[in-house]
């Protein structure tokens, strides 16, 4: 109970009576009834109960938010859930990564072109090398457990 009496999301669709104890009343309060309906369906509310004990009360909110997050990621895609999310997430970093190694080797190139006119061949052969090393190891970072 959130101290007006009003019985919390959980106690409200399991028609139950909200006692001060409710370990779901500080997390889901009555005027967010979706929250707990989708960790309920998911989740169910024993376990949900249950999961809460277990956490120190200082981290519970943490869980009831990320138990929501899970859960809501469930409803949408419930083969992946929010693994689906994590795996478009990791697949854009590692297409960042590329394109920030790309954009070194392209620096590269351009701070090292006016220094090649003076220099002999090998040297440009050596530079050349370099940068053709930083282009391999970008698309090394391209590759992933997850693409």
């Amino acid at each position: 109970m959130a101290g007006s009496g009003t019985p919390c999301a959980s106690c409200k669709l399991l028609r139950r009576r909200c006692t001060p104890e409710c370990v779901f009343a500080p997390y889901f309060p009555a005027e967010d009834a979706r929250r707990f309906a989708t960790v309920h369906r998911v989740f169910g509310a024993s376990n949900v109960s249950r999961m809460l004990q277990e956490v120190a009360p200082a981290h519970r909110a943490d869980a009831v938010s990320s138990l929501v997050y899970e859960a809501s990621a469930r409803v949408r895609d419930p083969v992946y859930g929010c693994v689906a999310a994590i795996s478009s997430l990791q697949q854009q970093v590692s297409q960042l990564q590329m394109q920030l190694a790309l954009a070194h080797a392209e620096i590269l190139i351009c701070v090292q072109q006016p220094q090649q006119h003076g220099h002999p061949p090998a040297a440009a052969a050596l530079q050349e090398q370099q940068q053709q090393h930083v282009l391999q190891n970008a698309h090394h970072l391209q590759d992933s457990m997850w693409t």
